[in-house]
């Protein structure tokens, strides 16, 4: 494509009118449009054949998800999201990322034009990362009830704390990859841990989602947090995430400090920490998602032992971090993504050899 073509839908004129101008910043982004509502929107993508839609969620008429549903559903196409930092904004875009959409964007909660003007070069790469991204119809998970959720964990599994941890990496269109692979997972699969690129006040919604929806516990990471079978901890949004060695078994620290390859949290500092601490007990995995977060990472804990995968280019929305990771040579197996949980799975119980 010569340019990407993007449709902006906000009921917000003032919204409208910043992301427009954010937009047009980089030359190879053209807004051919701007729509109040869905029903403007959906006359608009028939005759300016946008390549990205930014969705706002909350608008007349309409709201964002029934709209998102309803494009999947009959013309899929890349969607960015704009979301609200709140507990239904946090909700509500997860929901969104189950219907299909690529990625989302916080709205800054108080001076708009200033926090908009903040963030405009990750509003920017996002739009073009949706630009690349394959999109493609999501079958929703049905959410698990509490009691069809309620999870066992035996005192043997407890005890084999030591053995093999899995750590995963993942950005953009992750949210969906990870629930996959964890989805995948049985209740006494090996203590699992997770860098994935959401803000702060997202992740924790997150892995309640998760923990509803998998066989194995799911929970954000704090400070001193065993990792222990049939448990996943996810990174707190804004923090990292390392593992250490506590006597027989490993635990966690959540660590506050600049952002590394661009990110807090940093799927590098996670793997860096695995190579340190985990060596040849570490299974490395790297999902979907935009630039190399994770390439020098996982590099180190192959060097340390440990058996790596990342995701193939056919399944991932964007192929950035497996990409980099593959071309430093820190990969040792290129898979499906319905073949990683599998793998990981078959390398902590020592069924792999590299």
């Amino acid at each position: 494509m010569d340019k990407i073509r993007v449709l902006v839908i906000d009921d917000s004129a003032l919204m409208r009118q910043l992301i427009t101008e954010i937009l047009q910043q980089d030359h190879s982004i053209e807004v051919v449009g701007a729509a109040s509502d869905p029903y403007v929107a959906r006359e608009k993508i028939l005759t300016l054949n946008p390549h990205v839609l930014t969705l706002d969620v909350e608008m007349p008429r309409m709201d964002g998800l029934t709209f998102l549903e309803k494009l999947m559903a009959g013309r899929p196409m890349p969607v960015v999201m704009l979301s609200s930092l709140t507990e239904k904004g946090c909700q509500t875009t997860l929901r969104a990322m189950e219907l299909g959409a690529v990625d989302f964007i916080t709205k800054p909660k108080l001076d708009v034009v200033s926090g908009m003007n903040d963030i405009c070069r990750d509003i920017i790469e996002k739009v073009k990362a949706a630009a690349r991204a394959k999109v493609q119809r999501r079958h929703p998970v049905p959410e698990r009830t509490a009691a069809a959720a309620e999870k066992t964990t035996s005192a043997s599994s407890l005890i084999n704390s030591t053995h093999k941890v899995i750590a995963i990496g993942a950005s953009t269109g992750g949210a969906e990859a990870l629930q996959d692979v964890l989805a995948a997972f049985p209740p006494d699969a090996p203590g699992t841990i997770a860098v994935i690129h959401m803000p702060e006040g997202f992740t924790r919604s997150y892995a309640q989602r998760l923990d509803r929806n998998c066989q194995i516990h799911v929970k954000e990471a704090e400070e001193g947090d065993r990792i222990l079978p049939g448990h996943c901890l996810i990174a707190a949004g804004n923090y990292h995430l390392e593992v250490y060695r506590s006597g027989a078994t490993y635990a966690v620290r959540v660590v506050s400090g600049p952002a590394v390859s661009r990110h807090r949290p940093s799927v590098d500092v996670l793997f860096r920490s695995c190579a340190k601490a985990l060596g040849r007990n570490g299974v490395g995995v790297i999902l979907t998602g935009m630039g190399n977060d994770g390439a020098e990472g996982m590099l180190a804990m192959k060097k340390a032992g440990a058996v790596t995968v990342a995701q193939d280019e056919a399944t991932c929305v964007v192929f950035g971090m497996p990409k980099e990771a593959i071309a430093l040579g820190g990969v040792d197996e290129v898979l499906p993504l319905s073949k990683i949980a599998p793998y990981a799975l078959k390398a902590a119980r020592c069924e792999i050899l590299v």
